[in-house]
């Protein structure tokens, strides 16, 4: 049976089910528009009926064209929909499991009714609350399960649902295929010649931490300021919010301290009117890394911890580990070495290489700083090897070329030249190629 048959079948037995109940024959139902026959004809899924006919039958069988035709009961997908902002809300504001629970209850409700839009939308919830616990496969699964039911729908409305998984390859460490999705993306949106500004701003605000982790400085700040550029022409506050503190880690990266700190402010004072508490425990964490950069480590300190309890409230594991990675680097460099060696002790046993392994990566290279620090350069090597293993897995390259510098001064302090020259060479040969992502060349610009 074809699928047109069959809507033709549950349209009929609807129509039938309906007059029985308002206790109509077929003529008292078809007259006077049209006749018992044609209504029989209805019945027996031999015919679909028009749109005149489906709002002439409606009307007598007190339902809805819509509810007639589909099944669904009126307004449901505007109810869904407000219901989906709600569920969203309480992921900004309240407990990630509340949220998970409503959008769960929405996506089988959304199917069980065909809305496949607000479906993918409630999937889309699924993976950013599995984002937040940490939670990568379970997120992948959610936001490739949307992108699935919209492989129709033009690549806009996908966008949210790519952009997600994006996220999470990013977070598990696979930052080149993270870089794939969305460079691919923004190159068909552009190659287009009809590019959707806040679906652009999404993926360029997105792209920009892979692009720093691969070491493509030049590639992210082209991407912050084309989406700088799209957020005029955007209405939703969380996207520009999210942009900024994006371009935020491009200023850092440039050296522009002042900038970053100033497009920070402008991101957190978005998020605490939205009250999106993790994206402003987000500009905490960022305004922390940016302090320690100045050398202000108190004020380092206090900016992470504040992060740290927010992330740690909603129970975003995942995020507080990575927390702790920067603020064990303060704890060292105010002379606290022991408990920062502590604190990174045991964040490693969760932080494993599919779970962000760029943090698990710097988290063995301050202990490896810790360990030289009070002369066990053997334990310093292995702390520095294991590093460069992991960031060479993921892509690192902003990372190794430092981390090749580390380890080659301790081998050479420790009377082992040669060996120390190879990890050198090793280092200038991830120089040597910056602003490049290894993945060809960049996305198109949008037209003008």
């Amino acid at each position: 049976m074809t699928g047109d048959e069959d809507d033709r079948l549950r349209i009929g037995r609807r129509i039938q089910r309906l007059r029985a109940e308002h206790g109509l024959t077929q003529r008292a139902l078809a007259e006077p528009a049209y006749t018992a026959a044609y209504v029989s004809t209805l019945e027996s899924g031999k015919a679909r009926p028009s749109e005149t006919a489906l709002r002439y039958l409606a009307e007598r069988l007190g339902v809805s064209a819509e509810q007639l035709e589909t099944g669904r009961p009126p307004h449901l997908a505007t109810d869904l929909r407000l219901r989906l902002t709600d569920a969203r809300q309480t992921l900004h504001t309240g407990e990630a499991a509340d949220a998970t629970a409503q959008f769960t209850e929405l996506a089988a409700e959304a199917q069980r009714h065909g809305l496949a839009d607000e479906q993918a939308a409630a999937l889309v919830g699924l993976g950013d609350c599995a984002l937040e616990a940490g939670e990568l496969d379970q997120a992948i699964g959610h936001f490739q399960a949307a992108e699935d039911l919209l492989r129709q729908a033009p690549l806009p409305l996908r966008v949210p649902a790519l952009r997600g998984r994006a996220v999470a390859h990013l977070l598990a460490g696979d930052l080149r295929y993270s870089c794939y999705l969305l460079e691919s993306a923004i190159d068909q949106l552009n190659s287009d010649g009809l590019p959707d500004p806040q679906a652009l701003l999404l993926l360029y605000s997105a792209v920009i931490a892979p692009y720093l982790d691969l070491g493509a400085h030049r590639r992210a700040a082209q991407a912050a300021e084309l989406a700088l550029a799209l957020a005029p022409q955007v209405d939703d506050p969380a996207a520009v919010a999210r942009l900024h503190r994006s371009v935020a880690r491009t200023l850092l990266a440039g050296g522009r301290a002042a900038e970053a700190d100033a497009s920070l402010a402008r991101a957190q004072e978005l998020y605490q009117q939205l009250r999106i508490r993790t994206e402003l425990a987000h500009c905490h964490w960022m305004r922390g890394y940016l302090r320690a950069q100045n050398g202000d480590l108190p004020a380092a300190e206090r900016e992470l911890r504040t992060a740290r309890r927010i992330l740690a409230d909603r129970q975003a594991a995942l995020y507080t580990q990575q927390i702790d990675v920067e603020l064990a680097d303060v704890l060292r460099r105010s002379g606290r070495s022991t408990q920062a060696a502590a604190l990174l002790a045991d964040l490693l046993g969760s932080l494993h290489p599919q779970r962000g392994a760029v943090h698990a990566g710097a988290a063995h290279r301050l202990l490896g700083l810790i360990a030289e620090e009070r002369g066990a350069h053997a334990e310093a090597e292995q702390h520095y090897r294991t590093a460069l293993e992991l960031l060479q897995q993921a892509g690192a390259t902003a990372d190794l070329a430092d981390l090749c510098r580390l380890l080659g001064d301790l081998l050479r302090r420790t009377g082992r030249p040669e060996e120390a020259l190879d990890v050198y060479r090793s280092g200038l040969g991830h120089q040597a190629a910056p602003g490049t992502t290894t993945l060809g060349p960049a996305p198109a610009a949008p037209p003008l």
